[in-house]
């Protein structure tokens, strides 16, 4: 059965770090762009960075340029989503989406999605 598990969620303190990992099983992620989307309580999900599979040419939303770095181990085959300076802006759930070779734009239509990892910024 083809999935994206997502791990590496957890509590850290605001301007800490956390990695998050997105691992494929059941096919190849060379082959796909994938992307992270983030949901804050209440809140729509929102794509936060996406990294596509030719050139690991690499996208983020404005409020992470800088802070967040997205990369991936295809010999893994997994994706990774570093996070740094964390802010209580960027708690919630995060997810992983994988759609294949390109990164969309806002309508595009994912093949597969992680059940999502919470993230808890506080002190």
């Amino acid at each position: 059965q083809a999935q994206l598990v997502e791990s590496g969620g957890g509590l850290v303190q605001p301007g800490g770090s956390l990695r998050l990992s997105c691992v494929a099983s059941g096919f190849s992620l060379e082959h796909y762009a994938i992307a992270w989307f983030h949901q804050a309580p209440g809140k729509e999900r929102k794509g936060v960075s996406c990294i596509e599979s030719k050139d690991d040419k690499t996208f983020y939303m404005d409020s992470v340029e800088g802070r967040f770095t997205i990369s991936r181990d295809n010999a893994r085959n997994t994706v990774y989503l570093q996070m740094d300076s964390l802010k209580a802006e960027d708690a919630g759930m995060y997810y992983c989406a994988g759609i294949p070779i390109y990164c969309p734009g806002p309508a595009g239509v994912y093949d597969y999605w992680g059940q999502g990892v919470q993230v808890t910024v506080s002190s």
